[in-house]
C-alpha cells in the first residue's frame, strides 16, 4: 500500500526561524527554540487525514562548527516529539558538498518515499525557503510556501499555494483533491 506525506521544513516552519538582518537561522540551542502555536493542532489535523508527517531538513551549521550534533538532535527529537511527526530527515552538509540530499536537490523527499513507500503524487512540501519548494517541485509533490519577507532569493518555481501559517497551509491540503 502506498502512502500519502506531507514533508515538512524544520525551521521557519515547525519552529520559528531566528531572524538576523532580514535572513532566517536556525536555533542554536533548545532554548531559543520557539514552536508556533498553532503547529500542533494543523499537524494533528493532517495525521487524521493519514498523512505521514517528515521533516526534511537541511542542518549545515554542524558541519560549520556553529552548533553541535547533539544540539540539532536534541531539538529534532523535541519536535518530533511535541508534533508526532513520523521522521526527522537531516541533511548536514554544505553547499560545496554536492550532497544530492540537501535541499534545494530532493534527495531527501525521495529517499523518505522509497522508505515509507510513499506515492509522492498523493504528497505535499511545505517549506518558508526557496530551497523547500525547489526540492518539492523535483520530488514531484505538490509545494506550499510559507511566506516570510526574507532578505534572500525566492523560489524559481512558484509553488501550488502561499500560506501565512501552519494552519492555512494545513486547511489548503485538506481541500485538495489528490489523484487516486
Amino acid at each position: 500500500m502506498k502512502h500519502k506525506a506531507v514533508f515538512l521544513d524544520r525551521d521557519g516552519v515547525l519552529n520559528h526561524a531566528v531572524i538576523r538582518h532580514g535572513k532566517p537561522y536556525p536555533p542554536s540551542s533548545l532554548e531559543e527554540l520557539s514552536i508556533p502555536d498553532d503547529a500542533k493542532s494543523a499537524l494533528d489535523t493532517l495525521k487524521l487525514a493519514g498523512f505521514l508527517l517528515i521533516v526534511v531538513t537541511n542542518q549545515p551549521d554542524v558541519t560549520r562548527k556553529k552548533t553541535s550534533l547533539e544540539q540539532v538532535e536534541l531539538i529534532n527529537n523535541t519536535l518530533k516529539t511535541t508534533l508526532d511527526l513520523d521522521d526527522v530527515r537531516v541533511c548536514y552538509h554544505d553547499d560545496a558538498d554536492k550532497c544530492p540530499c540537501r535541499k534545494p536537490k530532493p534527495g531527501l523527499i525521495t529517499q523518505a518515499a522509497l522508505d515509507y513507500q510513499i506515492n509522492l503524487s498523493e504528497s505535499f512540501m511545505i517549506g518558508d525557503r526557496w530551497r523547500d519548494i525547489e526540492a518539492g517541485h523535483d520530488a514531484g509533490v505538490k509545494t506550499i510556501w510559507l511566506y516570510n519577507d526574507y532578505n534572500e532569493k525566492k523560489p524559481k518555481y512558484a509553488p501550488d499555494f502561499t500560506a501565512a501559517s501552519l494552519s492555512e497551509a494545513a486547511g489548503w491540503i485538506r481541500k485538495v483533491k489528490l489523484p487516486f
